[in-house]
């Protein structure tokens, strides 16, 4: 027996209450902007400069040590990560140690330094600082005008994109779910200030490209069935499209929460941030992909030119393959 988490021939109306699920989205991004506003992200040392420390070891790195001995001498944000490597050799074991920037001045003095070596060296003998390397206030803030650059870009060359594969109407929908789901995960990330690095604008990167894969399947589906069903008004054809398409979209999201909640709970404070970005991700892009992207294309309506052959329909880069 196949497990069916939608029922076949489901006839759900997505559109029923268009308005409403607009404004819930709406009043979600306001209150997440006004957070960003007000509070601001809880940026980590990869936006706010600090120490990165690469030490070497032939104990095995016990990440919940060296936090212990490093966190008595209130050095603020201090993130450990264990280094792997093929080439290591087996009593070699390295660890990155990244230190925020600290009051009056760039990096650690030389003192402190020494001070830390002392204290790590109590649980792992022998341990080097192989380097230590100081970010400052000017390289981290490129870091964070790159990051939006990038998540930028993403979003232009989707909005491009779109406007080729299908209309401009289909790529204004898949844009604004895509802002949405941007604006909505930085709100969250200022609301609950949790720590914001680079491997957040990797998430976020991430979540672009799996919302955009959900709304490209719906659309595709609206329109082959826009040529399908001449007749039917725009809503009947959004409907029976997403219905259509509903069961692999929950399936999808199902399989991919399954393994994100793993990492959760088993993967330690590393990637913890990354997974919940995630996690936030394929649940606001999975609902974007069918109450805002949809719902936008709905409001924008679409021409129907049908004195032309179906295989016609939309602008010439329409029957492109993906």
């Amino acid at each position: 027996m196949r497990l069916k988490l939608v029922p076949e021939g489901t006839s759900f109306d997505f559109f029923k209450r268009a308005k409403l699920w607009l404004g819930i989205s709406a009043l979600m991004m306001v209150v997440g902007f006004a957070s960003f506003l007000l509070q601001g992200l809880n940026f980590g040392i990869d936006f706010r400069g600090g120490t990165t420390i690469r030490t070497e070891a032939t104990e095995i790195v016990d990440v919940g040590a060296y936090r212990d001995a490093l966190s008595v001498h209130d050095l603020g944000d201090v993130s450990i990560t264990e280094v792997f490597d093929p080439a290591f050799e087996e009593d070699q074991h390295v660890a990155m140690i990244r230190i925020q920037a600290q009051e009056g001045g760039e990096a650690i003095s030389g003192e402190m330094i020494e001070t830390l070596k002392t204290s790590l060296d109590a649980v792992a003998p022998g341990i080097k600082f192989v380097s230590v390397e100081s970010v400052g206030p000017k390289v981290s803030g490129e870091l964070i005008q790159t990051a939006v650059i990038a998540v930028v870009l993403a979003i232009a060359a989707v909005l491009v994109y779109i406007w080729l594969r299908f209309e401009w109407q289909f790529a204004l929908g898949a844009v604004a779910a895509l802002v949405h789901d941007v604006v909505l995960t930085i709100g969250v990330f200022s609301e609950l200030q949790i720590k914001f690095d680079l491997a957040i604008i990797a998430a976020l990167l991430t979540i672009v490209g799996y919302s955009l894969n959900d709304t490209v399947v719906v659309f595709d589906r609206v329109r082959e069935n826009l040529r399908r069903y001449k007749k039917k008004d725009l809503a009947e054809v959004l409907n029976i499209s997403i219905n259509e398409t509903l069961s692999r979209t929950v399936m999808t999201s199902v399989t991919t929460l399954l393994a994100l909640i793993s990492l959760y709970v088993l993967g330690g404070d590393v990637i913890r941030g990354f997974v919940f970005a995630m996690i936030w991700g394929v649940l606001v892009g999975t609902y974007s992909s069918v109450f805002v992207a949809s719902t936008i294309l709905l409001k924008l309506g679409v021409k129907r030119d049908w004195s032309k052959q179906a295989n016609t329909t939309g602008n010439q880069f329409s029957n492109i393959d993906a």
